[in-house]
């Protein structure tokens, strides 16, 4: 006989929570695509001598492509803030899977890194004031836009991380 997963008695996310954590998963998305296609041989708003200063080639590309994966993994996470798997992890995950996971260590987590993607990407604003000589003009204003979506993740993974929070003290309340 099977055991049934263990439940949570949290309350559901409410909407708004679930929108800005699908919301918070793709911001990294744009930059990531951008940079896959860097290490495809598109030179992305890179002038030619730019483009190949930097160097997408060979051993050079692994860290573009390790960068994209990881970014997006880490930013597809946050759906963990609004998902059954954020509170009971599905057993193939080693060490975790299926056993209840310690609330105030998923909000300390997501606080953390919420506050530190803020201090890293609220900069990115200054990117249009910032002369990027490698660049052409074009491709000065696509690379801004494209990173754009990454300055508001911190923001929504924050918003979100507030929603579990108190969904957890409340369920923690009741019990």
């Amino acid at each position: 006989m099977t055991t049934p997963p263990p439940t949570t008695a949290a309350p559901a996310p409410p909407r708004w929570a679930v929108h800005a954590a699908h919301v918070a998963a793709a911001t990294a998305l744009p930059a990531g695509l951008w940079r896959l296609g860097l290490v495809a041989g598109w030179h992305g708003g890179y002038t030619d001598a730019g483009y190949h200063a930097v160097g997408f080639t060979g051993w050079d590309a692994v860290w573009p492509v390790t960068l994209s994966v990881l970014t997006e993994a880490l930013a597809l996470l946050t759906l963990g803030l609004v998902r059954p798997w954020g509170t009971v992890p599905p057993r193939w995950i080693p060490f975790l899977g299926g056993r209840p996971v310690n609330p105030r260590a998923v909000v300390i987590a997501a606080s953390l890194g919420a506050a530190g993607l803020v201090l890293l990407w609220t900069p990115f604003l200054a990117w249009w004031a910032t002369p990027h000589p490698n660049m052409t003009p074009r491709g000065h204003l696509l690379v801004g836009f494209l990173y754009l979506p990454a300055v508001v993740w911190g923001p929504l993974l924050a918003a979100v991380t507030v929603s579990y929070h108190r969904r957890h003290r409340t369920a923690d309340a009741g019990s």
